[in-house]
């Protein structure tokens, strides 16, 4: 895949960070926060898809809804189009809104299931003022549903009535309704068949060449994301450790981390052998991370006394392959 280029970025993250406030006692008073993102910074270009990968409580879908204002960052900058998402208000915000979008990971929950999906669908033409004619919604409604592979027939039913596959091309139709540029995937996938997966991302694929959108992709399968990314972004505990083009990444990673991962990644040939790299221990607490770098704890090759005291920060060690490991930069 080769995304498109431009001059400037479409979407640009700097430093976003978000914590959750836990609250205890009589009083109710902030005791403790949870970090969910610490200090995520990326760029994204026009057409471009970007995976974001890592275990579950890593701050993947966090930094998405950040990225949306669906959650106010605590801290942190995000720019579309040159224009400050951050810093709108809520009437920027709404324009905002248009050209960003997002699908959610849970096709049972996402679809209100006293509306038909025609409703569901036209929603946001309503709010937007998109349509003039009650025979132009309707229309644009059903030209949505067949662009994602159901038909005019399903204008009328509910939800219930739907497969999950089904429902997760009504909530695919529902982001296209206002003709956005980005759209978030928030683990789009995953609640699905291992099949009906790659018939949805091979929709994915095809609305990006269509439609000319751009990506952000969150996942926690490797191989998922392997197939749909221009590049990858690995997070652990609310950082990013590692981000590279999604070939470079997959055959040549360079943080321990995303070494730990991709050994874990089944492979079809029985006959290709790869050592498999456990890690020791759980996950810490985002309540209280581990100082210096957060993977220090579970890392094969940290050294005390550099690893778990300096934070390190993302350096290129090639063309677009960036890592944050003080001994692999």
């Amino acid at each position: 895949m080769n995304a498109a280029t431009t001059t400037a970025p479409l979407l640009k993250v700097e430093n976003l960070v978000k914590q959750f406030p836990i609250k205890g006692g009589l009083l109710g008073r902030v005791v403790d926060h949870v970090h969910a993102v610490d200090g995520v910074s990326f760029e994204l270009a026009a057409g471009e898809t970007l995976g974001v990968v890592g275990e579950s409580g890593c701050g993947k879908s966090t930094t998405g809804r950040c990225i949306l204002r669906l959650i106010e960052p605590t801290s942190g900058q995000v720019w579309f189009e040159g224009r400050s998402v951050t810093g709108a208000d809520k009437t920027a915000l709404r324009a905002l809104a248009r050209d960003m979008q997002i699908i959610f990971q849970d096709p049972y929950a996402s679809l209100n299931p006293r509306m038909t999906v025609g409703a569901i669908v036209g929603e946001a033409l309503t709010i937007h003022k998109l349509t003039k004619t009650a025979h132009e919604y309707e229309d644009r409604i059903v030209h949505l549903l067949e662009t994602v592979g159901l038909s005019a027939d399903h204008l009328r039913r509910f939800p219930h009535e739907f497969s999950g596959g089904q429902r997760q091309r009504i909530g695919i139709a529902r982001a296209l309704a206002v003709s956005p540029k980005l759209i978030v995937c928030d683990e789009a996938v995953s609640a699905l068949d291992v099949s009906i997966q790659a018939q949805v991302i091979n929709l994915l694929e095809d609305l990006r060449e269509q439609f000319k959108l751009s990506y952000v992709f969150i996942a926690h399968d490797l191989s998922v994301v392997e197939h749909i990314s221009h590049r990858v972004a690995v997070m652990y505990l609310g950082r990013i450790v590692e981000i590279a083009p999604a070939k470079l990444l997959y055959t040549d990673p360079k943080h321990p981390y995303t070494e730990a991962l991709l050994s874990a990644v089944p492979i079809p040939d029985p006959s290709v052998k790869r050592k498999r790299i456990p890690l020791q221990g759980d996950v810490p607490s985002p309540i209280r991370p581990p100082p210096g770098c957060h993977f220090h704890t579970r890392c094969p090759i940290a050294q005390k006394g550099l690893c778990d005291v300096e934070k390190p920060q993302l350096k290129q060690t090639a063309e677009g392959h960036l890592v944050a490991c003080h001994l692999r930069g």
